[in-house]
């Protein structure tokens, strides 16, 4: 769990806050709460580290409003749903559009702060995945044309004289091309070569 993160609260119950504020700060994690969606957007900004805790009943922008405009414009922030005991087909919908999680009230306290440990957790499983894949689109964008093409090539498993023929070209050529390939990839072996290769996105290789 990154030290960082910080649970956002959104509910307009000011009881509620405060309670869940409370329990979150005994735990450690750094909390804030908001009284509303738009308050929240107010002070929100992309690439904060966290998880959001979302009521979904509020008055204006509700939870599942927030939760579509969070989407659409691309945040990823790993959100949990918090209904009342009618409310609980709305918090399935939320589900479906990427919720990673919902509490009923009255909810367990242990059960609330296990979900948020699990969303933080995604959190920073997912933005490290996103640095590895920006990281290797940064090297990928150094290799020349002819360069992609042996990569491409080579994670596909073929052997330098089946690129050599594919391309044209000699092999002690493509030992050249695959050579500054490994160098600018930073790669120290082809199994590693592959794995930058399935991670990066596919259009990357083409």
């Amino acid at each position: 769990m990154t030290t960082n993160a910080t649970v956002f609260v959104v509910d307009d119950d000011q009881a509620m806050r405060t309670s869940l504020e409370w329990l979150i700060e005994t735990t450690g994690m750094s909390v804030k709460t908001f009284e509303s969606a738009a308050a929240f957007l107010a002070d929100y900004y992309p690439g904060r580290a966290g998880c959001l805790l979302l009521d979904v009943r509020m008055p204006g922008m509700s939870g599942l409003d927030l939760q579509s405009h969070l989407a659409r414009e691309g945040y990823r922030l790993p959100i949990i749903m918090i209904t009342g005991h009618g409310d609980v087909a709305m918090a399935v919908r939320a589900m479906k559009m990427g919720a990673v999680d919902f509490i009923e009230k009255p909810f367990h306290d242990e059960d609330l702060l296990r979900s948020i440990r699990n969303a933080l957790d995604q959190d920073q499983k997912t933005r490290a995945s996103r640095s590895m894949r920006a990281d290797i689109a940064t090297r990928l964008a150094e290799l020349t044309p002819r360069e992609h093409e042996v990569m491409g090539m080579v994670t596909d498993g073929k052997s330098n004289k089946e690129i050599a023929l594919a391309l044209g070209v000699s092999a002690k050529t493509v030992e050249a091309h695959r050579s500054r390939v490994m160098e600018k990839m930073r790669a120290t072996s082809l199994a590693e070569l592959v794995r930058m290769a399935l991670v990066a996105a596919p259009d990357q290789l083409l």
